[in-house]
């Protein structure tokens, strides 16, 4: 029996999750922000969650934050084409105040609600890194309460992926002024390099217990 191609199988996900009424948050979204990218890709960014243009396009990381993360992973020598990026949740979470909306971190219901259509995800795409931008993504996804300034930069592993990094969100190193931006923005080139550091280092040791690479298996050459 042929092995169903990953797009195809992520394409039915994400049609179900269109249709998710799991939390409150399926009442106020405009779209769903499922994720987008190379699904084939051994690297895989997982951020909090949709803002307002992520909303309103129903795509994740095209707002401010998003052309920061573009420009980081060109430093990196990467490019979107290059990686899978979703979020943790893929409503945007928000609240209205003095009659205008703004986000809000996602609440652990919220988190716990959508975790099935992550974990189908990333067990769909099998990623050899998967790098967390922020605490949320962090805590869900390496240890609950997960301290970003210390522990952003330090290699874990989860049952998705045998290595995981955490870096700051690029909405965070946007609220920075001055000197304390260009660090907070060095950090997030910095480990977005690692982290391809990181899979061109795994690929090497696969490779080395199995030197035979089986007929049609997809290799990535930027890795």
């Amino acid at each position: 029996m042929t092995e169903r191609p990953v797009e195809e199988l992520l394409a039915e996900v994400e049609a179900k999750a269109k249709q998710c009424v799991a939390c409150p948050l399926a009442q106020t979204r405009t779209n769903v922000v499922f994720g987008e990218g190379n699904p084939r890709s051994p690297l895989v960014i997982v951020g909090e969650g949709p803002g307002e243009q992520e909303d309103a396009t129903g795509r994740p990381f095209v707002g401010r934050a998003g052309a920061l993360l573009d420009k980081a992973l060109r430093e990196a020598g990467m490019a979107r084409r290059h990686v899978y990026i979703c979020n943790i949740i893929k409503c945007r979470a928000c609240v209205i105040e003095n009659g205008r909306v703004r986000n809000r971190p996602p609440t652990q219901e919220e988190i716990r609600a959508c975790a099935p259509w992550l974990d189908a995800q990333l067990t769909l795409i099998k990623p050899l890194v998967i790098v967390c931008l922020g605490s949320p993504s962090a805590s869900t996804l390496i240890h609950p309460n997960f301290k970003i300034m210390q522990e952003r930069g330090l290699w874990f592993s989860n049952r998705y992926a045998p290595a995981v990094i955490a870096a700051l969100h690029p909405a965070y190193i946007l609220r920075q002024a001055g000197e304390a931006y260009e660090k907070a923005y060095r950090s997030l080139v910095d480990d977005l390099i690692a982290a391809r550091e990181r899979v061109k280092e795994i690929r090497r040791l696969m490779e080395e217990m199995k030197p035979i690479v089986p007929e049609g298996e997809e290799q990535m050459r930027l890795f």
